[in-house]
């Protein structure tokens, strides 16, 4: 299964290039193998509360997943990004990530937002 759990990381230049690294080549094996993958990052840190280290990351896999997503569109794979906040369960953030690399029914280059953070908010 194709899944890129991102880490936390500090501000520091090679933290942040390993991690994208990282995503880069979970994201490069399942485009070569011509399945879905999903990267998995923290809602905050799509918006930039936990540091411009983790900011980089989150918002580098997003742009990555929307980018492979217009390839795997015409191959039949899908890339996506699964958001979750403090109070997401574990479990599920691991079963939706499971779910959306399997089959995520033609969704593809979107954030899917677990946890309720977010609602009510206007998000950048």
């Amino acid at each position: 299964m194709n899944i890129h759990r991102a880490l936390p990381v500090g501000d520091g230049w090679e933290e942040v290039r390993a991690e994208l690294t990282r995503g880069f080549e979970t994201a490069r094996a399942a485009a070569q193998a011509e399945e879905s993958f999903v990267f998995v990052v923290h809602h905050d840190d799509l918006l930039g509360k936990r540091g411009a280290g983790s900011a980089m990351v989150a918002t580098g896999l997003l742009s990555a997943a929307r980018t492979a997503a217009l390839e795997g569109v015409r191959k039949g794979w899908t890339a996506n990004v699964l958001a979750y906040d403090d109070e997401s369960d574990p479990e599920i953030v691991s079963g939706w990530a499971e779910r959306l690399a399997v089959d995520s029914f033609g969704v593809t280059g979107e954030i899917i937002r677990l946890g309720s953070r977010h609602l009510g908010k206007a998000l950048p």
